[in-house]
């Protein structure tokens, strides 16, 4: 069976090990990675795993009509790895699928649920946690603590990723869900949530986002590492967003993602493993000290971009910023009244949530 992960990557290469080492671990046998105008060495750390054989690197430059991923999932629709596997994900660099049945992979999630044709991956938000400077530590091993299995808002917190069966029911890839269903093959579409509930024909042709006031982690979860060191996130909010349509990484950002309530080992199952792959990875005599530049030039350009005010702000405000407190259902019942009534054409003002 072939598991296939789709990405994008800009200056992610003091991630990049990890990501692949623990995806490798929790049972993808094929990575299709594009990367978009890196200054870090990403392009260069991709080109030699592809000669490794470990993944599939295609250069993704610009500029782009409608931001590099949409450009990369695009050319992704036409890829043959993308033809040949039979189940896909797309995700990002930060984004860690954990599974918590079975042995901890995708062959026991999928067994745990055999009848499935997709399966919803629902966020994990894991916060900061008052980490300031930026480590080459495993991210995995350094942010251990998460929002409450039940989490009322914001809404973003229950968006989910997509693992699907590649069986042609869904005829282009999507960043959270795949797109253009065959009309003939809905009927016999069977999506299951994180918990191995059956989720209903909304989420078969629209829906990105999961119920709230449950838990959808039962036997898989994403989790979704998006803000890292403070150090870290200055030079990611200098990076941008992927998405064109997406909002900057701004204090907003930070605070729908900063929850630390709970500390969070699930993934912990595959560390062994993925120390073990990460350490083979690192012992290459190209890779190592690849990964080793793109280390310092996260340190180099951090210390660079301190010496412009904007940036000494924002860093200021994330030193300021408590981590983020969890909303009980109630006050979120606030929010949800107003995002459930009528305009005057009809429609709600913001998702059905």
């Amino acid at each position: 069976m072939r598991v296939l992960a789709v990405t994008t990557m800009k200056n992610e290469g003091a991630f990049l090990l990890e990501w692949l080492a623990h995806h490798r671990a929790a049972g993808f046998t094929d990575f299709l990675v594009f990367s978009n105008d890196c200054t870090d060495g990403t392009d260069a750390m991709l080109d030699r795993l592809a000669a490794m054989g470990w993944l599939t690197h295609v250069p993704n430059p610009g500029p782009y009509s409608e931001g590099p991923q949409w450009a990369a999932l695009k050319a992704a629709d036409r890829h043959p790895l993308v033809a040949a596997a039979d189940w896909l994900l797309v995700c990002d660099v930060d984004e860690f699928v954990t599974i918590r049945t079975g042995d901890h992979t995708v062959p026991a999630l999928l067994a745990a649920l055999p009848t499935a044709t997709a399966i919803t991956l629902t966020w994990r938000f894991f916060g900061n946690d008052r980490v300031v400077g930026y480590d080459d530590r495993p991210v995995t091993e350094t942010f251990r603590r998460a929002a409450p299995a039940v989490l009322e808002w914001p809404w973003r917190a229950a968006m989910f990723k997509t693992l699907f069966r590649n069986d042609g029911s869904y005829r282009k890839l999507g960043v959270h869900r795949p797109r253009n269903p065959d009309p003939d093959r809905l009927a016999a579409q069977v999506w299951y949530d994180g918990s191995g509930r059956r989720l209903g024909p909304a989420f078969h042709t629209a829906r990105v986002f999961s119920d709230f006031g449950q838990d959808n982690f039962g036997l898989v979860q994403l989790n979704h590492y998006a803000l890292g060191a403070m150090e870290s996130y200055v030079v990611k909010a200098d990076r941008g967003r992927a998405n064109r349509e997406a909002g900057a990484f701004d204090m907003a950002y930070w605070v729908d993602r900063n929850f630390c309530d709970v500390e969070d080992s699930a993934i912990d199952a595959l560390t062994p493993a993925r120390r073990a792959i990460l350490a083979e990875l690192r012992a290459d005599p190209v890779l190592g000290p690849l990964h080793a530049a793109a280390v310092a030039w996260r340190r180099a350009r951090f210390a660079a971009l301190m010496t412009a005010e904007p940036w000494r702000a924002l860093y200021g405000r994330l030193l300021m910023t408590p981590p983020t407190r969890a909303l009980s259902r109630a006050e979120a019942a606030l929010i949800l009244a107003h995002a459930r009534r009528p305009t005057d054409n009809g429609a709600t003002v913001a998702p059905d949530c």
